[in-house]
């Protein structure tokens, strides 16, 4: 046991310091696409014309990008002569405009240092959930922020919902969030929570979970990096501020 003691003294604190300090280490974001301006319209429509999921619209000589819509497929970051800008931060956690409007189910800073997490997979590819599996472990710590996960909705105050959300989860997704205590918040995590991603134009999958339940903040990206997840938990608890509004 002396061993384990004096060996943690000498290798020091492993875990990311976020929030408390940004996270600068290489790889702990993918990024995502920024809006663009581009020399010509031309230009423009050609590089929005290069998404699959129609997440760029070019307008004049800028193109603007829906983050919810966008699966890292990064074509429009290697479009030739002209390539999106991109963001390799990782606060991307963003209120719905329901999130904000409806503050029956705001959290505030009562759950602040004690959130309990149900995560449900709504037919995920196992990426945005493998991500989320990273918050239990020790280099982003979840429980060092007072944030647990629960496997009981009866016991949740957020509920996290990954993937598409196929139709045989849609009735049980709104079981478990019918089955959460009230006040309770819903966090949709990667582009197919939010929008489908690159299943919405199939016949079975259309909006994700915000055509199932309502959802209060997303963490947009295929898969969003584990800071991103931690981000959107803080907003939700109010412990950080927002960094746009998602439609």
């Amino acid at each position: 046991m002396s061993e384990w003691v004096l060996q943690g003294l000498r290798e020091g604190v492993k875990s990311t310091r976020y929030p408390k300090r940004a996270e600068t280490a290489a790889g702990v974001s993918p990024g995502l696409p920024s809006d663009t301006s581009c020399d010509d319209p031309q230009r423009a429509r050609s590089i929005a014309g290069l998404c699959p999921t129609d997440a760029l619209l070019a307008s004049d000589r800028t193109v603007t990008v829906d983050r919810g819509r966008c699966i890292d497929c990064y074509r429009c970051a290697r479009a030739t002569p002209a390539a999106m800008r991109w963001d390799l931060g990782y606060e991307w956690g963003s209120p719905t405009d329901e999130g904000l409007q409806d503050s029956s189910r705001r959290l505030g800073s009562a759950f602040g240092r004690s959130l309990h997490v149900r995560v449900v997979d709504g037919g995920d590819c196992s990426a945005c959930l493998s991500e989320v599996a990273q918050l239990t472990g020790p280099y982003y710590s979840l429980h060092r922020l007072g944030f647990f996960i629960t496997p009981t909705p009866r016991e949740a105050d957020a509920l996290i919902v990954v993937g598409p959300v196929t139709p045989a989860m849609r009735p049980l997704l709104r079981a478990t969030y019918d089955a959460m205590p009230a006040p309770k918040r819903v966090i949709a995590v990667g582009a197919c929570a939010i929008s489908g991603g690159i299943f919405r134009s199939t016949r079975d999958e259309q909006e994700g979970a915000l055509g199932v339940i309502p959802v209060d903040v997303v963490v947009p990206g295929c898969p969003p990096p584990p800071l991103a997840i931690i981000h959107a938990l803080l907003v939700t608890v109010e412990r950080a501020p927002a960094r746009a509004v998602a439609q």
